[in-house]
């Protein structure tokens, strides 16, 4: 036997695992004794294909020599390279000297390389050795591929968690909400033990807003400058990350020098946890204020749950994070800002409608909330018709409220004397005074006949007595006037009548009349034309000028889909048309005007660009003087067109109205006349009955009575004579 040589394989290669596979026994002895020799400690030996193949699968098999006897052995090959490539498993053709065909056939069957029996030792050690070093090659090269496809594989599972981290903050629409997520996934995006939230206040400071832990947080604030002398706090790793708008990664909290660790120190002293490592990223979009810290704690290695120091290659996808997560909460502000100065806005226009007249009392701010009061109860039913309905969102309640705010802006265009005329007369001012003084007039002239009558020579007694009876007329006749000018009473035909013959007692006028007057009076006078003075005037008239023309600009635009009467006049001040009013002190062109606050309301919330989360206010706004049997006003809707949000504004309209008590031209309802008034206009198929009903059953009627109401109004009302 030749000497073999003991450097020709080296001593880690003698442990790879060698299989010996043949169909000759002697074949077989021969190459496990030759393989002993040159130092091979794993060598095992097989007749069957299968027997390598599952040995292979089970454990790491390195090299095959298959001993290749005759044409059936080299059948072997083809079997193994059936499951295993020429990397994965070399194979050693073992062939006798008197069969070099063999070696041929072998290596076209898939042998890495051919030796002849018998081999000489130093020759087989090199072959060998080589395909064991080439196997070992492929099992690193594998080994690193898989590596690097984790690595990949990992990276890319972090940025697509990124991508969806950034999704789902731009569809989160609660800050809570979108705090915790931050935190939470970046705690796992670290893989870290926890994690806490830092949020800047107005005051110059971090507070803490946020822990993974269910720990207490603590109440102190961090200020960020000193406040005696203003200087920036660097001393802490969070302040100096919020002011340098930078990251900092810690290793070793027991061994850092350049902040002070104190406080967490002692929390682990106290508590029993251990910090080790921490990372701490600013919260700050892109060129913006920082409006906060994330401050993670404790790496933990993913395969042996050891803490360990934050890898460097994750800050940079932590801080994408926490860019993103600063984003979504400044837009959230920016969101939450818009929403209070618009609320602000509105409820500043509804308090200034109120203001300007007394005859709308706090009805603005009063009808939101029994609004409000009356949706809660009715998204609060299970069962029954309004079971379906429900203000799914916070946005949905927020765009109720605007609406409901915003239900009587149109009050803003109709003028103070129309809102609160209080007698038939008055315009800006009562006219009741100037009646008055013709009748002073007249007095007077009475007085001056009977004393030109005495200095004609007239009996002075019969003078005096005829103009006392004069006088006395002249009071009765005011004082019907004055009566007939409040309103209070229905206007009988006869009293219209008296009205009317008064009107044409006559009076003299000595003075121009179209002197001092402002253009637009000037004008509507100037058809009649100037008349020679004195000119003879009637006590009370309806003049041409008292008419005011209805003008374009005053008549709504078709579009819009108002269906009412519109007067022919805008206004008509006519003294006996507007003292024979049947009832009441408005005309048909005042009750126009008051009515159009709707449609001036209407017209000026449709024409406003409301976003997509308020593009209902104007129909929550515009309804409530709607009729469910389709008499409403100004569209005169059906039932079919009025939503339920719609039918709850004209519950609560109605009801404020009648119960209120700061409107000075009227005494308010009892709670149980007003209960009864709703229940009428229920039965006649005005106001929605399952809403009337759930305003009783549900017990709104009385918490608002309770918040709104005078003790002396709320009196007994007994619901189960209402229900339907």
């Amino acid at each position: 036997m030749p000497a073999l040589d003991a450097s020709a394989i080296p001593a880690d290669l003698l442990s790879c695992h060698v299989v010996v596979l043949g169909t000759e026994a002697a074949g077989l002895d021969a190459a496990l004794t030759l393989l002993a020799q040159l130092g091979h400690t794993r060598i095992t030996a097989h007749t069957s294909a299968t027997e390598v193949i599952t040995i292979a699968t089970e454990s790491a098999v390195h090299a095959c020599v298959l001993v290749a006897t005759d044409a059936a052995a080299v059948r072997l090959i083809d079997q193994l390279r059936n499951s295993r490539s020429t990397a994965l498993l070399p194979i050693l053709a073992w062939v006798p000297e008197s069969a070099q065909a063999l070696g041929a056939e072998a290596l076209i069957a898939g042998a890495n390389d051919c030796v002849r029996t018998p081999p000489h030792p130093t020759e087989l050690a090199i072959r060998l050795r080589k395909l064991l070093l080439a196997q070992g090659s492929h099992q690193r090269h594998t080994r690193e591929q898989l590596a690097l496809e984790a690595q990949v594989q990992a990276r890319t599972a972090r940025l697509d968690m990124l991508i969806e981290n950034g999704i789902l903050m731009a569809q989160t629409r609660e800050r809570h909400q979108l705090m915790r997520h931050t935190l939470f996934e970046g705690r796992k995006l670290l893989h870290c033990d926890a994690g806490s939230m830092y949020l800047a206040t107005e005051q110059d400071s971090l507070r803490f807003a946020m822990r993974t832990r269910d720990d207490t947080l603590p109440a102190i604030e961090i200020p960020l400058h000193d406040r005696s002398t203003g200087a920036p706090n660097i001393h802490y790793v969070s302040t100096w990350c919020a002011l340098h708008k930078q990251s900092v990664r810690i290793d070793d909290v027991y061994r850092e020098t350049r902040f002070d660790l104190q406080g967490t120190r002692r929390f682990d002293e106290s508590s029993g946890y251990r910090t080790v490592s921490m990372l701490t990223v600013p919260m700050a979009p892109r060129g913006g204020e920082v409006l906060g810290v994330l401050q993670f704690i404790n790496c933990l290695d993913p395969v042996t749950g050891e803490v360990v120091p934050f890898p460097e290659d994750c800050v940079s996808l932590v801080e994408a994070l926490a860019a993103q997560a600063a984003v979504a909460l400044d837009n959230l502000a920016l969101i939450d800002e818009r929403k209070a100065f618009m609320e602000s806005l509105i409820h500043t226009i509804a308090t200034a409608i109120d203001a300007k007249s007394p005859y709308t009392g706090r009805h603005s701010a009063r009808v939101p909330e029994l609004a409000l009061m009356l949706a809660r109860a009715a998204h609060a039913t299970q069962q029954g018709p309004l079971a379906p309905f429900s203000f799914a969102t916070e946005d949905e309640w927020h765009e109720f409220r605007v609406g409901a705010w915003l239900h009587d802006c149109g009050k803003i265009t109709t003028p103070e004397y129309v809102i609160d005329k209080a007698t038939k007369l008055e315009t800006i001012y009562n006219r009741i005074h100037e009646v008055r003084m013709r009748f002073e007039v007249l007095l007077r002239d009475a007085q001056m006949e009977a004393l030109q009558a005495q200095l004609n020579g007239d009996d002075a007694a019969a003078c005096a007595r005829k103009l006392e009876q004069t006088k006395w007329q002249l009071a009765e006749d005011f004082a019907f006037i004055a009566r007939c000018n409040l309103g209070e009473e229905d206007m009988a035909p006869d009293h219209m009548e008296r009205v009317r013959r008064m009107g044409q007692v006559t009076w003299q006028r000595n003075f121009d009349d179209c002197v001092g007057l402002a253009h637009e009076e000037l004008q509507r006078r100037s058809a009649q034309g100037l008349r020679p003075l004195p000119a003879t005037e009637s006590l009370l008239a309806d003049m041409p000028w008292h008419l005011i023309a209805r003008g374009h600009a005053d008549v709504p635009p078709e579009h819009f889909g108002f269906r009412v009467d519109i007067p022919q006049w805008l206004a008509n001040q006519g003294e006996v048309y507007n003292l024979c009013l049947r009832r009441g002190t408005l005309t048909p062109e005042d009750r126009y005007k008051i009515n159009e606050h709707m449609i001036h309301g209407i017209m000026m919330l449709e024409r406003m660009p409301f976003p997509k989360s308020l593009q209902r206010v104007p129909e929550y706004a515009g309804t409530h003087h709607e009729s469910l049997n389709g008499t409403g006003y100004p569209r005169r809707l059906q039932a079919q067109d009025l939503s339920v949000p719609a039918r709850i504004m004209m519950i609560a309209d109605v009801f404020e109205a009648l119960t209120a008590i700061d409107r000075p031209y009227k005494t308010p309802k009892k709670f149980s006349e007003a209960i009864a008034i709703l229940h009428s206009l229920k039965l006649n198929g005005h106001i929605d009955a399952d809403l009337f009903d759930l305003f009783l059953t549900s017990g709104v009627h009385l918490e608002y009575a309770k918040q709104y109401l005078a003790p002396e109004q709320i009196d007994a009302v007994d619901i189960r004579n209402y229900l339907s």
